[in-house]
């Protein structure tokens, strides 16, 4: 980026930012409610994006999507929700 002008990076970072705050918006309590036991991974990926982080122990993948003031977890046993929480949503 060292061709573009000071006011140019700026509008890149700040189409940026905005980008990332509409990602956010994916983790709402509707679309918590919207999150069923027995849908796959990839369903709820579609209705929240993707995840902050997963982890996988003995076949249980643990994912979050938010951060650690406004969050989504869903656990998932051969790829289908077993357990579902959430966490100051709105």
């Amino acid at each position: 980026m060292s061709g573009f002008s000071k006011g140019a990076k700026l509008a890149c970072v700040m189409l940026g930012v905005a980008l990332l705050s509409a990602c956010g918006n994916k983790v709402s309590l509707e679309n918590y409610n919207r999150i069923k036991v027995g849908q796959s991974y990839d369903e709820v990926r579609q209705m929240v994006g993707d995840p902050a982080h997963c982890d996988e122990t003995l076949g249980i993948r643990s994912c979050q999507w938010g951060d650690s003031n406004r969050s989504i977890r869903v656990n998932f046993a051969v790829d289908k929700v077993v357990l579902m929480s959430a966490e100051n949503l709105k």
